[in-house]
């Protein structure tokens, strides 16, 4: 029996609660990326859909896309899309490949995807003390961070589902709290609270939290006496294929050598 990564119930539960008083600002930066993305593209879109988990602000950013929830079968209709934008997600997905080949499926040949999304060095500071926290106190770890790709795999994943003209992009952010504790509310505030299948159902230990607390001050404090936390948005952009877009030359059939290209020597080398 296959395990799941994502309680999908306690996920809607975070996101839920986090739309009373939201913390928008890295969905507002993923969406700056975007529609910077979007701008250098010659090309317009009529027919666009948002997969997201928290539609507000992407709805507000993009009025006229249909916006489709992020479930393990996406709403979405075989070459019934030329846009498709993956919006702040794919990090909770069970199976990641499964949800980009069902985006590729869903655009019509040259249709454009954009997935933006937590990578592997996210809260990289925060899951180093919570683990060493737990296991100085109790001698063991639980899951408390989501695992994250990285973008050397990440960027695999586009070729795997059948995109043309795969790219990755990774935008590190450093925000800086006062403490653990403000950090722990926002993440809360974001909808992105611990929903991990194996997370612990019980309430993290005073004592843990504090040791945590105190190896953060310890380990990472600014000379402000401030805590910071790296948030990572990996940005994935694909083509669905088609006839018209650029092709790569066979092997061999070049009719210019890259020396004289250059302007410069060619230096052959030693058998």
């Amino acid at each position: 029996m296959t395990r799941t990564l994502t309680d999908r119930r306690a996920l809607r539960r975070n996101r839920q609660r986090a739309s009373r008083d939201p913390a928008l600002f890295l969905h507002e930066t993923a969406i700056d990326e975007v529609q910077d993305r979007l701008s250098f593209v010659n090309k317009s879109f009529t027919d666009a859909s948002i997969v997201t988990g928290l539609p507000d602000p992407w709805k507000a950013a993009f009025p006229e896309a249909q916006i489709v929830a992020d479930t393990e079968t996406l709403a979405l209709e075989p070459e019934s899309r030329d846009l498709i934008l993956h919006a702040m997600s794919l990090h909770w997905a069970d199976d990641p490949v499964g949800q980009l080949i069902q985006c590729r499926r869903a655009l019509r040949p040259d249709g454009l995807f954009i997935a933006v999304f937590f990578g592997g060095q996210t809260l990289h500071q925060l899951r180093a003390v919570l683990a060493q926290a737990e296991s100085d106190l109790r001698g063991g770890l639980s899951p408390r961070v989501l695992p994250m790709g990285d973008i050397r795999d990440l960027g695999a994943l586009l070729q795997r589902a059948g995109f043309a003209l795969p790219v990755a992009d990774t935008l590190p952010l450093d925000v800086s709290y006062e403490n653990l504790i403000a950090l722990m509310h926002d993440l809360r505030a974001m909808g992105e609270a611990n929903a991990l299948n194996a997370r612990p159902r019980n309430f993290t230990r005073r004592d843990v939290l504090l040791r945590a607390a105190d190896l953060y001050a310890s380990s990472f404090s600014t000379p402000d006496g401030r805590i910071p936390a790296t948030f990572e948005l990996i940005t994935l952009t694909g083509w669905a294929p088609s006839a018209d877009q650029p092709q790569p030359l066979r092997p061999g059939s070049a009719t210019t050598r890259l020396a004289d290209a250059l302007g410069t020597s060619e230096t052959k080398l030693k058998d």
